[in-house]
């Protein structure tokens, strides 16, 4: 699938859609995303602010997606782990941007080389249109090359 659709179809997805997320970009070459929640009266929490629930679920598939699209079908991704720390209530609409480099890819493609597992952690910051820091989000991704089947009888 290409990105572009992939976000289009993103904001229709029961989880996004149901919360008020939005997958503003996805990059042609899988290597950044963004993504808006904008707080409505049917996703706010009892204090009136962002529900931390959202705002975890905002970021939850895109290091993983974008790592899967990035380094290829002859890897396995798999989310191994994830961590949120609220920093500021959330009384807007807030961001999220993510950036895969490909100095970050290659240095991954390098540990995973041979079948080695990797565990490595991802961050980004949620924040509002002017920057305030509403949360810090981490992601950690399991990734290995896969292995050959082999038919040999043991």
């Amino acid at each position: 699938m290409k990105p572009h659709t992939l976000a289009r179809a993103m904001c229709w997805w029961p989880p996004f859609l149901a919360s008020g997320i939005r997958v503003r970009h996805i990059a042609d070459d899988w290597s950044s995303a963004s993504v808006a929640l904008k707080l409505r009266s049917w996703n706010k929490n009892y204090f009136g602010t962002q529900f931390g629930g959202n705002l975890f679920k905002m970021c939850d598939p895109f290091w993983a997606l974008l790592m899967t699209e990035s380094i290829g079908r002859g890897h396995i991704v798999w989310d191994a782990a994830g961590e949120i720390d609220f920093v500021a209530p959330g009384r807007e609409t807030v961001y999220a941007h993510f950036k895969l480099s490909a100095a970050t890819l290659a240095e991954v493609r390098e540990a995973a080389a041979g079948g080695d597992k990797v565990l490595r952690w991802f961050e980004n910051d949620i924040t509002t249109a002017d920057g305030t820091v509403v949360a810090r989000v981490r992601k950690q991704l399991y990734i290995r090359e896969k292995r050959a089947r082999s038919n040999a009888a043991a």
